[in-house]
């Protein structure tokens, strides 16, 4: 048998900000916070959060639902944004820029300014006729 009876096509997109001057590991804190959530529940939590980095992840998001927004526009495919759902969210490392600090004696110490990628993913989970 099909799956694929009786189920409506979903819409999901993507929206990846790169070169981010924050470090991996303080936005993976915030992007642990919004993964599987419903996207108005994920703009909620990154809208207060107090984490600097959830405003990049913020405008991350907005642009995968307006990425999400346009695809469904172009495939003609019903679109509710409350349906939304972050199915994936990463954050790889970017390049780290390397500079120096004077330090006593003398000497030099390294200082590593790194930067992220981050990737979201929304998408509508699929559902049958008649099921919500």
């Amino acid at each position: 048998m099909s799956t694929t009876e009786n189920t409506t096509p979903t819409v999901g997109a993507k929206a990846q900000a790169r070169f981010v001057r924050i470090t991996p590991m303080k936005a993976r804190r915030v992007v642990d916070m919004v993964r599987g959530k419903n996207v108005q529940e994920a703009i909620h939590l990154l809208t207060f959060a107090p984490q600097s980095a959830s405003e990049q992840v913020l405008k991350t998001l907005n642009s995968a639902i307006a990425n999400a927004r346009q695809k469904a526009d172009q495939a003609s495919v019903a679109f509710d944004e409350r349906l939304l759902v972050v199915t994936e969210a990463y954050v790889d490392e970017g390049p780290t820029m390397k500079r120096f600090r004077p330090r006593a004696q003398g000497r030099a110490s390294r200082i590593l300014k790194r930067s992220s990628h981050i990737t979201l993913y929304v998408a509508q989970p699929e559902r049958k006729d008649g099921g919500r």
